[in-house]
């Protein structure tokens, strides 16, 4: 079942509950070791988002300055800009949901 912006989150939710079933992750892998939170997670890519922006930052300071390759800096700004990109939709997506769990009845 592909999941869309129609897909509701019960839909979501099952789907991937099936597919955590078939994988076998109940929260330890199969050498018995805790397999990485959440919360871990999210701090993980946020923290590799922000490295991200300051390299594409520094890359175009040290453009001004004429230290640094073209061709680098443009790699560097392009990297920036689609991680800005994906926050921005990953932000649009989490706000929807929140708005749906809102709308739910209790």
């Amino acid at each position: 079942m592909p999941i869309d912006a129609t897909t509701s989150a019960s839909q979501a939710l099952g789907a991937y509950t099936k597919t955590a079933k078939i994988a076998g992750m109940d929260g330890v892998d199969s050498t018995g070791a805790s397999q990485p939170q959440f919360g871990d997670v999210l701090n993980q890519a946020v923290g590799s988002a922000i490295d991200t922006m300051k390299a594409g930052e520094k890359a175009s300071a040290d453009a001004v300055t004429g230290s640094a390759d073209l061709n680098d800096v443009v790699q560097a700004v392009t990297a920036a800009e689609l991680t800005l990109q994906t926050v921005v939709a990953i932000r649009d997506r989490l706000i929807g949901a929140l708005q749906e769990m809102i709308r739910m009845p209790i």
